[in-house]
């Protein structure tokens, strides 16, 4: 018996990556939407998407957290909004709904990682349109709803900060990067894995709905991620300095801390994810990731 998967923001990092790791079982019956195809502020574009499907995976949303300071009602709109249209649909239809939400709905100012019932406060409005989505999910689908936080998300299907360090790398005999933010740098493709097995968990009854925490285990500061990335890269780390986030003035504040705990998978059959120093040198070793390596280690 197969079962029909909905994946939005297919052309996307995130998207791409659930599509292939779908695409590798056969009980998936599964369909992509890029944003151009589904607009889900539009709820009955969304409706007619998701009728006749069994799980909506929900990888659209508005990530640009700078533009989001002067834009807040368009980010809204999708990141929250939007996501209530999608809640109702699945709703109406019996659909299971995981939605992807971020550590920035958190004020990062704790020491210890932040449980799935910690207490919310975003200091930017992106971290505010994520929660709007949140509260939508939560709201409209008490038990048949999942929200699944990630964060410091990096891939081989679009801009980041690993492709964009070794990208840099070409260009820069030194990069300043900053010391004084803490996370867990999580590779899209473990996210997409453990949201497709989190799916399951969930039409099989395993897992309850609720806040998940989609993250690397352990935690870092972008100054270590690069450091790393340099170091599995052939490139000498020591070309990464240290600086604070002061350096980089940006419209929207950044959470200073924003490792999430992973205390709700125990009992669903889905494991946390591993830690992101194991993480790293997996994904540095595909293709794309190999090949911009390569072309920092020539332009030495």
């Amino acid at each position: 018996m197969t079962t029909s998967w909905l994946v939005t923001g297919a052309g996307g990092m995130l998207g791409r990556d659930v599509l292939t790791e779908l695409a590798g079982d056969p009980g998936a019956e599964v369909t992509g939407v890029t944003r151009h195809q589904l607009d889900i502020t539009d709820p009955d574009a969304v409706r007619a998407a998701v009728d006749g499907h069994r799980v909506v995976v929900n990888c659209a949303a508005w990530t640009d957290v700078d533009a989001a300071e002067d834009a807040e009602d368009a980010a809204t709109a999708v990141n929250g909004t939007g996501v209530r249209h999608l809640a109702r649909a699945c709703a109406d239809s019996g659909a299971v709904l995981l939605h992807v939400s971020t550590d920035y709905v958190f004020s990062g100012d704790a020491e210890d990682p932040y449980a799935e019932s910690a207490p919310t406060a975003p200091v930017n409005a992106y971290g505010r349109s994520k929660l709007a989505g949140e509260h939508a999910v939560a709201e409209v689908l008490p038990t048949t709803g999942y929200t699944v936080r990630t964060a410091w998300l990096y891939g081989t299907h679009g801009r980041n900060f690993v492709t964009t360090v070794l990208e840099l790398a070409c260009r820069r005999e030194t990069l300043d990067v900053v010391v004084d933010q803490h996370g867990q740098p999580t590779w899209s493709r473990a996210l997409a894995r453990q949201l497709a097995a989190l799916g399951r968990a969930a039409l099989d009854g395993r897992a309850p709905a609720g806040v998940y925490h989609g993250t690397a285990t352990g935690r870092t500061t972008w100054y270590g991620l690069a450091r790393e990335t340099f170091r599995l890269s052939g490139l000498d780390p020591d070309r990464i300095r240290p600086v604070g986030s002061a350096a980089f003035p940006r419209p929207a504040a950044r959470p200073a801390f924003g490792a999430l705990g992973h205390g709700r998978w125990p009992g669903t059959g889905v494991p946390p994810q591993p830690r992101w120093n194991d993480q790293l040198p997996a994904a540095l070793g595909t293709p794309a990731f190999a090949a911009l390596a390569a072309t920092a280690r020539g332009s030495q």
